[in-house]
């Protein structure tokens, strides 16, 4: 993928490929478009890659970003992922719904339903390190407390363990809120 995203920069000065999206809707000079993932752009990446193997994924921008933002910094338009999905189908001239298998980048912090949206366009991959990041860590909790030294919060073989739990139920979280807990 590096190679023909270098090639393509080459041939026409711009990425083919991009894992990071900013949303500058404050500046209402900048054309938001060109902020997300176009229609075109992925009917080029899935040609692309088509000539290499039926087995590949898209990263699309739909204003998603890596880590977590304050509610409503983010605007996420997952029915993006819908319109590219029509573009590539009528390119194709087929009747497949989902031609495309997307990722998700920068799921961390986003809403049920925009996870599901976005599942029903065609993802089949979300990104939440940083909710597990954190699902890991919230569990040491605050060793200085009135029994300090408290082993039971910061001895290794505890909460290295008790971060594998807790990731593990962030996970089934994460499997119920795509309609997926079950399914394998």
């Amino acid at each position: 993928m590096l190679d023909e995203d270098e090639r393509f920069f080459k041939e026409h000065g711009t990425p083919l490929f991009s894992s990071h999206m900013i949303d500058l809707s404050e500046e209402s000079d900048v054309d938001n478009n060109s902020l997300y993932t176009q229609p075109e752009d992925i009917w080029a990446i899935y040609e692309r890659l088509s000539e290499e193997s039926p087995y590949f994924s898209i990263a699309a921008g739909f204003g998603n970003v890596h880590g977590v933002y304050k509610p409503g910094n983010v605007k996420l338009h997952p029915e993006l992922l819908g319109k590219h999905q029509a573009f590539v189908r009528e390119k194709l001239g087929s009747k497949d719904d989902k031609p495309v298998f997307f990722v998700f980048h920068g799921g961390s912090g986003s809403s049920v339903d925009e996870f599901r949206t976005a599942i029903s366009f065609g993802v089949i991959k979300v990104n939440l390190d940083t909710d597990l990041q954190w699902a890991h860590t919230t569990q040491v909790g605050n060793p200085e407390s009135a029994d300090k030294p408290n082993k039971k919060k910061y001895d290794p073989r505890i909460w290295v363990r008790k971060g594998e739990e807790t990731m593990r139920d962030r996970v089934a979280v994460a499997l119920k809120d795509f309609n997926a807990a079950g399914s394998l």
